[in-house]
């Protein structure tokens, strides 16, 4: 099974309390998965940090750990998911409580581990999440992957960045002064409008890379794990070696 070689600690904060798979060595990257969960191609993607010489904690939001994906299975985890009150899934400007619990694994992970900071990749349902762990200063190298949140039900939500304004000002100044974030979503994904991208460009400036791949069909979406893109892959790998500063072979 693909997560044999991981060791499951439960982590509590703020009243909240998930699993935690953790492997390997030096500075440690946290992953968000996506819905519906760690699955197999989840668990490749955080053995391939692993194989790159970080360390990985892939937190246990939702779902089964280990089981593959399918639409069923991912419809029943996102109904949970949406009525769940970690996760806000059309507020505009609010980050969801989600974000304070990872934030909080990601201070916990730092001093274990050590290294310049900490790397963070969300995905879907946890993409955009990247930016509220900005807020705080363990967070250097954060990856948005198809961020989905806040659904984009009207030209305000398709916009947003999750963040309040006074939040987005906070992310923006750090970005700005020199802590790059990376994004990916495919340009004819329906549930990452281009108009998201957009924003953060104009929030961020250069130090926001987003990156928008051509898709053969509107069902392409997990750009690291199911529709996998090895040049995103490369470079997420890359980015994430460079601002924790590992060393290359």
């Amino acid at each position: 099974m693909a997560l044999d070689e991981y060791e499951i600690e439960p982590f509590t904060h703020n009243g909240f309390t998930h699993a935690v798979y953790h492997r390997g060595s030096g500075p440690c990257v946290l992953v968000a998965p996506e819905i519906p969960g760690i699955t197999p191609t989840m668990a490749a993607f955080a053995d391939k940090v692993v194989a790159a010489g970080m360390s990985v904690a892939v937190a246990s939001l939702f779902g089964t750990p280990g089981k593959p994906s399918s639409p069923g299975r991912a419809i029943r985890v996102i109904a949970r998911a949406c009525v769940s009150r970690e996760f806000h899934v059309l507020a505009k400007q609010d980050s969801s409580p989600a974000t304070d619990w990872l934030r909080a694994l990601a201070r916990d992970l730092h001093a274990r581990h050590g290294g310049p900071g900490v790397g963070f990749v969300g995905m879907c349902f946890t993409g955009g999440f990247g930016l509220a762990m900005l807020l705080d200063n363990t967070v250097i190298a954060p990856v948005l992957s198809q961020p989905s949140l806040p659904f984009g039900i009207g030209d305000a939500r398709k916009r947003s960045s999750g963040l309040s304004e006074s939040e987005l000002a906070a992310v923006a100044e750090k970005v700005q002064a020199g802590c790059p974030v990376l994004g990916f979503r495919y340009d004819q994904d329906p549930l990452v409008p281009p108009q998201r991208f957009e924003a953060l460009r104009g929030a961020l400036g250069p130090n926001f890379v987003g990156e928008d791949i051509p898709a053969d069909s509107k069902q392409q979406h997990s750009v690291l794990t199911e529709h996998l893109v090895p040049g995103a892959l490369a470079t997420t790998i890359d980015f994430l070696a460079r601002r924790l500063e590992i060393a290359p072979d």
